[in-house]
């Protein structure tokens, strides 16, 4: 009840200022004064110039202190091959948004001192110039060709789903609030799922007689991968929308209940090596939920240990296969 009066107040006021307003306008009109405010003296007007000129000055002074401040923290360091191309993309519209920025701001402070009012210059009123709109269309046009096709080739060589034998498939299961990671076993395949077989065991729904989906392996917590090899990720959920994000690698993607959505990257820091490169000896990769999907949200937390080929294989051999967990227990 306090918030509506509190509410019901503000918007009161807001109208009683608005009238206010018009009723000291039409009082101005009345008295006949309305042509006297619109002549602007030579103080006036240098006064307006001067207060551009320290505008300006002090948008640039504080863009330059926020890029100082917070232009490092703007992007993690890139840890995948296509993540070196996407930073490449995200610095070229930086580039294009700078440019415009300060040619505009730029342009309002020349402005301001090339039109302003002189007695006895008339102001001419222009309604087109088709040659400025043509040559500001086309510009614009050929930036935003460069951008969107650059943007296109990039997200499809993330989406567009690998081949070889050299890629290694990680299924991905999202459910409130946490994630699991589930490797194929020795036979290379990952089993079978039905949504009809999940249990408090089987939390992945995996199919018991699906020979394949007895030795997949399941991993909570983290999860391995090997540098320089192609990383395909699957993507479920059980529940509700949740979405993967690996900030440091540059991909994200929706798991929605219902359907399989994929992703992959190739790795080419180590954990290691990104602790040498960040100066942080407790650096680790992360995977979060990237969707707001309840109140534990913040929770969906999975650290990724990025490692040679050989600890890779080692960590791998180590972890216990869906049988292993009981996951056909009934």
């Amino acid at each position: 009840m306090i918030n509506l009066l509190i509410t019901a107040t503000v918007i009161l006021s807001a109208f009683t200022v608005m009238y206010l307003v018009r009723i000291s306008e039409l009082l101005t009109e009345a008295n006949g004064e309305s042509q006297k405010q619109t002549i602007v003296s030579a103080f006036q007007n240098n006064f307006q110039k001067l207060l551009l000129v320290v505008f300006a000055i002090a948008l640039y002074g504080f863009y330059y202190y926020l890029v100082d401040v917070y232009g490092g923290s703007l992007l993690p360091v890139s840890a995948s091959e296509h993540g070196v191309e996407i930073d490449k993309l995200y610095n070229f519209n930086w580039v294009i948004v700078n440019a415009v920025f300060f040619i505009c701001v730029s342009l309002l402070v020349y402005f301001a001192f090339k039109f302003a009012r002189k007695d006895g210059n008339t102001a001419s009123f222009i309604t087109t110039n088709h040659k400025l709109e043509i040559g500001l269309a086309t510009l614009v046009s050929i930036v935003l060709a460069i951008v969107v096709s650059w943007g296109i080739i990039t997200w499809n060589k993330i989406t567009t789903p690998p081949t070889g034998e050299d890629v290694i498939t990680i299924e991905l299961y999202a459910r409130q609030f946490d994630w699991t990671a589930r490797y194929a076993g020795n036979d290379g395949k990952h089993g079978g799922f039905d949504f009809h077989q999940i249990t408090s065991k089987n939390a992945l729904g995996l199919i018991a007689d699906d020979s394949a989906s007895i030795d997949d392996k399941l991993v909570r917590n983290e999860f391995h991968i090997p540098i320089g090899r192609r990383i395909n990720f699957t993507l479920r959920s059980q529940d509700v929308i949740h979405s993967a994000y690996m900030p440091h690698f540059r991909s994200q993607m929706n798991c929605v209940p219902g359907m399989s959505t994929q992703m992959s990257f190739t790795p080419i820091l180590t954990t290691e090596e990104m602790r040498e490169e960040t100066g942080n000896p407790e650096f680790q990769y992360v995977l979060l939920c990237n969707k707001i999907c309840g109140k534990a949200h913040s929770n969906m937390r999975m650290d990724i240990i990025v490692e040679s080929e050989e600890d890779y294989n080692a960590w791998l051999a180590k972890q216990k296969t869906a049988t292993d967990l009981g996951a056909f227990n009934n």
